[in-house]
């Protein structure tokens, strides 16, 4: 192996890593942001919320993390959908947070099962 694949892995692994480390912290946020979400005034809690799933789903992919990523960014899609709109039924918007609930909770028990 070249010295500049061999630096390649050792960034990416050190990467990888890196996002193991933080994906506790990231997932205890992704859940109080959800907790202060208020269906009658998103807009704060659902721009950080958005902004974190895009961020998780694309890096949740880079680093093996497949089933995460994919659920990081169907959550991303739909509350943009949510956001959109300027009416919103709160059932629509308690599922979405129930299926957040939902996703930290399992990312935290098997953060490469979910798929």
């Amino acid at each position: 192996m070249h010295a500049a694949d061999q630096q390649f892995f050792s960034r990416l692994a050190s990467a990888n890593a890196s996002f193991a480390g933080r994906l506790p912290a990231i997932l205890e946020r992704l859940g109080a942001l959800g907790a202060q979400l208020d269906p009658l005034a998103p807009a704060a809690a659902a721009s950080e919320l958005q902004a974190m799933l895009h961020t998780m789903a694309g890096s949740a992919v880079t680093f093996g993390y497949r089933g995460l990523g994919q659920h990081a960014r169907a959550l991303e899609q739909r509350l943009r959908v949510l956001t959109t709109f300027e009416a919103v039924a709160a059932s629509e918007w308690a599922a979405w947070l129930q299926e957040l609930d939902q996703f930290v909770e399992a990312a935290r028990r098997d953060p490469h099962g979910l798929g």
